[in-house]
């Protein structure tokens, strides 16, 4: 019996191996897959390799980039692939062990290394930076006196400007000269963004050389008259701040909320000739932006300087001399609702022509001035949105930029001439390049939401010539896992909208039961969580965490409602002056066409999210349809006149513009929060502060509803540090289970 027993046992097994390999299932993957734990979910266990920090050569097909090991820095051809030459190597440097990052000088000569990074906000840093020469092989500190932020090399390589203590400092990398002295914190900031242009203008340098490297010219912000926000701090660990052992500080910082006093911003210009400073003469209100200095090589003695008014609806380039009082204006953009932040952070100035996007017919296109702006064509049409601009070629009137083709949920990298357009990445998914300065060579990175990235060197045409990194061996080690991968959706609404998703089922899916359902979401204007990218899920990285739930039982969910990016300025601009009504309403949808669908338990579905996400969450539960049983919202504004000015106004004008705007928000629907809520929130949120968390708790209290808060110590928006982050979506899923299952 035991014989005919194993025998049969035998056959079978050799049965199933057989029809297994028909499927190309392998015996590891049915009998070996391993449950995916949370913090493998969260940590580097599983993240992609990318190849970074490269910067393409000036007028070249070379670029430079950190090895490997971390140790040099090394120049490499496009064509080839190879090696050219190492330009900095720590070895036998006693000086250093180690550096972040570098900065390379536009001659190629000299490196400066950056060290000891110490983060301020999102953008913002300090560093201890050393200064290499190539020829001599020297190392020495770009200065003695303290660390500095944002060194920026002259166009001749001479000189080096950088900000310590909000002051400039320009050094030949043996004098040093101050340039200003009365910058000074939560008062006068020169050279660097104060904390609301940084956060929504995405910029940390605020400095711009001339040409001819005569000049410097800077923005300068006085915020004397901003009020002033205090976070409290306390011991806490990891780290520690032992100085608040016995009684909490406090990190006080400027901060104006929507409707109230902006910092003032001036243009100044320091002549390195004469040893004279002046304010530039750029015209502008006094409650207006300059979201950007810009350096130009021709003229010469000139930068440009971009100004928007408070609205945010009108956008000017002024081009300035530094050696004279003369400006003028080269670009107006003017457009309905507001100016996208996306136009300045893509306007590209080459020797004798400005390319600017722009929205005014209806999708993000190009159109290319002449460098005194006088519009020559615009470069492209269609029904996509242009979201990244490479570059032009002026030499064969070429320009390189990344759309959304062939769907929203998609980027392709796109060259477009005077007579035609061609993608050159026609690989489904998400394409991103990295050109070589003088455009015969890009780096192509491409991902899919199933496939993580891909970088490869191709011609300008789009010619694959090698595979640089593919990262097989994660794809390998996620397979041994067996885990899902997302599953794109359309659906419409009772409204007839159209919305994109993105679903999530667990592996051993039977569409005879009936399933809970986490929804994911942001949400915020302009932003896109349903992308066929590596970037896709709830917390990045092949959607990694939303698999993990799905392993406990749930169906994932996401869609990007009404206000969200690369539909066309009419879908994203729609949410104008009205923040959260439309995109609520449209996750409410969203629940009840998925609790309509024969698989999904419609009394067990959950919302969740983060920032605008976690204002959505709250808008959504209280939208007065209670389709959610619960609902975790972690660092969520809950009333716009709380947040910033720049961010806020540009959706919704001011407070006292518009009252009825501001007044849907999540404290006003308190009374009509429906479901089991979990709050979260970092006490040294300087983004979203806890105020929003403070008043929202006390209104739920007040309207006598239940809910469930965590506070994290001496944690800022992000909520990281530590066991932090792992903790935190501990309770998320721990909430999820407790109420859904």
């Amino acid at each position: 019996m035991y014989n005919s027993l194993s025998f049969n046992i035998f056959t079978f097994m050799k049965c199933i191996l057989a029809i297994m390999s028909i499927l190309g299932m392998s015996y590891g993957t049915m009998m070996a897959a391993e449950p995916l734990t949370l913090k493998d979910a969260i940590s580097k266990t599983f993240r992609a390799e990318v190849v970074s920090g490269i910067r393409p050569l000036e007028a070249t097909s070379d670029y430079t980039r950190i090895s490997d090991d971390e140790k040099r820095v090394e120049s490499y051809s496009f064509k080839t692939g190879k090696r050219v030459a190492v330009l900095f190597d720590l070895e036998n440097l006693p000086t250093l062990d180690s550096f972040d990052d570098y900065v390379i000088s536009p001659d190629g000569k000299r490196l400066l290394l950056q060290t000891n990074t110490q983060a301020i906000y999102r953008h913002s840093f300090t560093a201890e930076y050393y200064l290499w020469e190539t020829d001599s092989k020297t190392l020495t500190k770009l200065s003695a006196n303290g660390p500095q932020q944002v060194p920026t090399f002259s166009p001749d390589s001479r000189k080096v400007a950088f900000v310590r203590d909000n002051n400039i400092f320009i050094t030949d990398g043996v004098n040093e000269l101050q340039v200003t002295s009365d910058g000074n914190k939560n008062e006068i900031i020169n050279g660097i963004p104060d904390w609301v242009n940084e956060e929504e203008f995405s910029f940390n340098n605020a400095m711009a050389w001339s040409a001819d490297s005569r000049s410097l010219s800077w923005l300068r912000y006085d915020e004397l008259d901003v009020k002033t926000y205090a976070l409290q701090m306390f011991r806490g660990e990891n780290p520690a701040r032992d100085e608040y052992a016995d009684y909490p500080g406090e990190y006080r910082y400027k901060y104006p909320k929507a409707g109230q006093q902006n910092s003032t911003v001036t243009a100044w210009t320091y002549d390195l000739q004469q040893n004279s400073m002046r304010q530039l003469n750029v015209p502008v209100d006094s409650d207006s932006y300059m979201p950007r200095i810009i350096a130009v090589k021709n003229p010469a003695s000139a930068v440009v300087v971009a100004t928007m008014n408070r609205h945010q609806d009108i956008l000017r380039y002024y081009r300035v001399s530094t050696l004279t009082d003369e400006c003028c204006m080269l670009i107006e953009e003017k457009v309905p609702c507001y100016v996208k932040e996306e136009t300045i952070e893509n306007t590209v100035f080459t020797d004798n022509h400005i390319i600017l996007p722009s929205d005014r017919d209806g999708y993000t296109h190009l159109y290319l001035y002449d460098k005194d702006g006088t519009l020559i064509r615009q470069m492209e049409k269609g029904e996509y949105d242009v979201t990244a601009v490479y570059g032009y070629d002026e030499k064969h009137d070429c320009v390189y930029l990344q759309a959304a083709l062939p769907s929203p949920m998609e980027r392709s990298v796109v060259r477009v001439d005077s007579h035609s357009q061609q993608v050159i990445t026609p690989q489904k998914g998400w394409n991103g390049a990295i050109f070589s300065s003088d455009f015969n060579y890009f780096i192509s990175t491409w991902s899919d939401s199933s496939h993580s990235y891909v970088f490869s060197l191709c011609n300008n045409r789009g010619k694959q010539l090698r595979t640089i990194l593919d990262n097989d061996k994660l794809e390998a080690q996620i397979e041994e896992h067996n885990l899902p991968h997302p599953e794109f959706f359309q659906f419409t609404t009772s409204e007839g909208v159209t919305l994109n998703g993105w679903m999530m089922k667990p592996v051993d899916f039977d569409a005879t039961k009936r399933y809970p359902v986490i929804m994911y979401q942001y949400g915020g204007p302009g932003s896109q969580q349903v992308t066929n990218s590596w970037r896709i899920g709830s917390m990045a990285a092949g959607a990694l965490f939303d698999a993990y739930l799905t392993q406990q039982g749930f169906i994932v969910a996401c869609v990007d409602g009404r206000g969200t990016g690369a539909r066309g300025a009419k879908f994203e601009k729609q949410t104008y002056l009205c923040l959260g009504e439309l995109e609520a309403r449209d996750q409410v949808e969203t629940a009840l066409y998925l609790g309509d669908l024969p698989f999904v338990d419609k009394d067990k579905i959950g919302i969740w999210g983060w920032s605008f996400g976690g204002f959505n969450t709250l808008m959504s539960m209280s939208e007065g349809r209670p389709v959610f049983r619960c609902g975790v919202a972690i660092a969520p504004p809950t009333n716009w006149k709380y947040y910033d000015s720049v961010y806020t106004e540009r959706y919704m004008r001011t407070p006292q513009e518009n009252a009825d705007g501001y007044a849907v928000n999540p404290i006003q629907r308190a009374e009509n929060m429906h479901g089991t809520l979990l709050l979260c929130h970092g006490l040294a949120d300087d983004n979203v502060h806890p105020q929003n968390m403070f008043e929202y708790t006390e209104a739920l209290v007040q309207a006598d509803k239940d809910f469930r808060e965590l506070i994290y110590t001496n944690r800022n928006h992000s909520i990281y540090g530590g066991n932090t982050r792992h903790h935190l979506l501990r309770q998320v899923v721990n909430h999820f289970i407790e109420n859904l299952k």
